[in-house]
């Protein structure tokens, strides 16, 4: 239905509060004026009857465009000030109408076909007011006002500044036309000096040496967005709920069992402990106890919006961005030894063959008896020296294996690198994690209580946020059938592809470089895992149904498993006193669709990996820039037509050799079997290849690493079957540095 059109003459305040409200484009006073056919005197009175009402507190904004006071105009510019379960939150853009009065929060009903908004995007939009808050319609996005960018200033020998990027991905430097106070050397933030890109930036704040301790975390955080400061009132309902009394009546008092938790000797928190004993009958009993943040994070709390914004705890070699305050993720909900704590208990029956029985789910009291680091853990096992709960343990985890070895999950070798630091925060050590049996011993348990989570809210009609990894879609398979046929080696496309196939192909495979090669390949062809609400399986796990239960201090999904269970098990805990909310299971929201969160801490949990590897990336060109011009022994782990990717074996520092220092030819591209050869040498670049190479650049900046052959022409030490030679390609040249004529032969892809 359209409002009434307004009729002549000077208006009242009540329709032009209506003319305001409903009008489609930005009513200001001149819009106002034409509505009501206002001429002369009238627009002069007109003037100072917008006054009265703004000093009324009726209306608000400027001469170009009013809203009522609290309230919106019909077609405004917002500012994104965060993203909610994948949902983009805004405010009016420059609101400042008074310090008491907090700008009103919009919903962004984004175009799903559109580019997805970020936090800081400016957007025009058309506004409504529902009955559950305001909404916005998008209309356009606009330009940054000013984005701004880290980066290192560099002081050229005219005295003109530079902002040199910490990101490798970009290859320029900004002149700077303000250095705002900054040195040579520093690491500041800095946004645009004017719209053009000539203008330069100019700095808004100086961070420090970006070689100091924390720079390098401080660049991912900053680079990625990641929420990194806590707000006060987070901090004070933290403490509040941190000060909830356990009711024993209320909970499984479980402290009289020998729980241990195993850990990294660098664990910051400690989510999960485990027990087990034999239970006459050739299998076990076993308890997988998790710490309880259910009862401390409640949906719609402050801390539960600040989670869910989160999505989970960031890790980086100097320090952790937790998802939830200190407070609670390093002591309250962290199960330390000889404290009582709040847990969320999983009872299994493991049979003999190591498949689970049956579980049950409880909340408890427990009582960590000791925390032992992995390595401690295993050295005892080893020498004889364990105590009979973790005799035990190993006894139950070799009944699981067992177990684990039948169903045959996916079972690919790969390192992870350990960043070590002193006392000051400097590198002392860069190594790849050694694989215990210790830590097996763990991940079983941990899989065990993913699965009996996943299946219980099942049995319950629940709603589950499962742990999703799909199995390898056609077109990656067709591309793994395609190199593999390089080796000689069938991939039928027509059989069931499971993750058993492919370690009886890896299996097969006796020598080490070829099997390194296809291992890469298989770890190409798998897909990402991910959360949702509709069950796909785990296809790397071989399991059905798998959920994440385990870890609730550091992720928000497994939180929501915990809220999933109190519903579905009836484990509500009495309501708390205080400002606190009473109900610790789901939110009608989530028990209502569980997708959007699902989006939202899935994409979190990307943003956080990619973060996190960078800052090793950095941390290891940190270590390894004093040893440039040493060479290595480097395994290839990427082919492209513009050079190789290679890895320093025993370390991880992944690096770039170019095809420019390859030779003074022109070399063959074949995509299929990832190979670069040279046209007149026939000089071959094969994946898995191992090459002496010379370490000729490491920037900690941007972690970035450059590679050079130890000779001019390079030195391979090829083993397995050799690659043969596609015809099908492009060519490039590496003389002089410069790309030659590329030359596309075949289908265009």
């Amino acid at each position: 239905m359209k409002p009434p059109k307004p009729q002549p003459g000077l208006p009242t305040r009540k329709q032009i509060l209506d003319f305001i409200a409903n009008s489609a484009d930005p009513a200001g006073k001149r819009e106002i004026a034409r509505a009501f056919g206002l001429k002369g005197q009238e627009k002069i009175q007109l003037k100072a009857l917008l006054k009265d009402m703004a000093e009324e507190g009726l209306i608000d904004g400027k001469r170009t465009a009013y809203h009522r006071m609290g309230g919106v105009p019909k077609v405004t510019v917002l500012r994104v000030v965060e993203i909610e379960d994948g949902e983009a939150i805004a405010i009016p853009d420059g609101w400042t109408p008074d310090d008491a009065t907090p700008p009103p929060r919009l919903r962004l009903r984004e175009d799903r076909k559109g580019s997805a908004l970020r936090s800081g995007d400016r957007v025009l939009a058309r506004t409504e007011e529902t009955g559950s808050g305001w909404i916005a319609h998008p209309m356009k996005k606009l330009p940054a006002m000013a984005d701004q960018v880290m980066g290192v200033v560099e002081i050229d020998k005219s005295g003109k500044g530079w902002l040199a990027p910490v990101d490798k991905r970009v290859r320029n430097s900004s002149p700077i036309a303000d250095l705002g106070g900054a040195e040579q050397g520093q690491l500041v933030l800095a946004e645009p000096a004017g719209r053009s890109p000539r203008s330069g930036v100019k700095v808004t704040a100086v961070l420090g040496d970006p070689l100091a301790p924390k720079a390098f975390s401080l660049i991912a955080i900053n680079k990625h967005g990641i929420p990194f400061a806590f707000a006060p009132e987070t901090l004070e309902e933290g403490k509040l709920a941190a000060g909830l009394p356990l009711s024993e009546d209320r909970r499984e008092d479980l402290r009289a069992l020998p729980i241990v938790a195993i850990d990294p000797s660098d664990a910051r928190d400690h989510d999960d402990a485990i027990w087990a004993e034999p239970d006459g009958k050739g299998g076990f009993r076993a308890l997988i106890a998790i710490a309880d943040v259910s009862f401390y994070v409640r949906p719609g709390s402050a801390l539960d919006r600040e989670a869910r914004k989160r999505g989970n705890s960031v890790y980086f070699p100097d320090r952790v961005v937790p998802m939830l305050p200190e407070v609670l993720s390093a002591d309250v909900c962290s199960l330390r030894a000889g404290e009582d704590r709040a847990a969320m208990a999983c009872h299994l029956e493991i049979a003999a063959d190591g498949k689970v029985t049956s579980w049950r789910f409880s909340r408890a009291i427990v009582r960590i008896q000791e925390v032992i680091a992995y390595e401690e853990a295993q050295r005892r096992i080893d020498a004889g020296e364990a105590a009979d709960n973790l005799v035990n343990l190993w006894a139950a985890w070799r009944a699981l294996e067992t177990a684990r070895q039948n169903r045959d999950p996916l079972d690919l070798d790969l390192p992870e690198r350990r960043v070590l630091l002193d006392d000051q925060g400097k590198i002392r050590e860069i190594a790849l994690r050694e694989r215990l049996d210790a830590h097996r011993v763990v991940e079983d348990f941990m899989i065990a209580a993913n699965v009996a989570a996943a299946k219980a809210l099942e049995s319950k009609v629940t709603p589950v946020v499962y742990r999703i990894h799909e199995p390898p879609n056609r077109e990656k398979l067709v591309a793994l059938k395609d190199y593999l046929a390089t080796f000689d080696r069938k991939l039928s496309l027509g059989q069931v592809i499971t993750p058993g196939l492919f370690n009886r192909m890896l299996k097969d495979v006796a020598d080490e470089s070829e099997k390194a090669l296809i291992m890469e390949a298989v770890l190409r062809s798998q897909t990402q895992a991910y959360y949702g609400p509709r069950n796909a399986g785990h296809f790397g796990l071989a399991l059905g149904s798998y959920a994440h239960f385990t870890s609730p201090i550091r992720r928000y999904a497994d939180l929501l498993v915990h809220r999933a269970l109190v519903d579905g098990f009836g484990l509500e805990q009495p309501a708390p006193k205080g400002d606190l909310p009473a109900a610790s299971g789901l939110s009608d929201r989530d028990r209502a669709d569980l997708t959007r969160v699902s989006e939202a801490i899935s994409a979190a949990e990307r943003r956080a990996m990619e973060a996190e590897r960078e800052t090793i990336d950095r941390y290891v060109a940190a270590w390894l820039s004093s040893r440039v011009g040493e060479v290595f022994d480097c395994r290839i782990t990427g082919v492209q037509r513009f050079g190789l990717f290679a890895t320093i074996i025993g370390l991880g520092g992944d690096g770039l050799v170019p095809v420019s220092v390859l030779g003074d030819e022109r070399f063959f591209h074949d995509e299929k079997a990832q190979v670069l050869e040279g046209e007149q040498s026939g000089d071959r670049f094969a994946l898995g290849m191992i090459l002496r190479l010379r370490l000729a650049e490491a920037n900690p900046l941007t972690g970035a690493l450059k590679f050079e052959p130890e000779h001019a022409e390079g030195r391979i030490e090829p083993r397995g079957k050799p690659l043969p030679l596609h015809k099908k390609g492009k060519h490039f040249t590496g003389k002089r540095g410069r790309p030659g004529n590329i030359r596309h032969q075949g289908r265009k892809r």
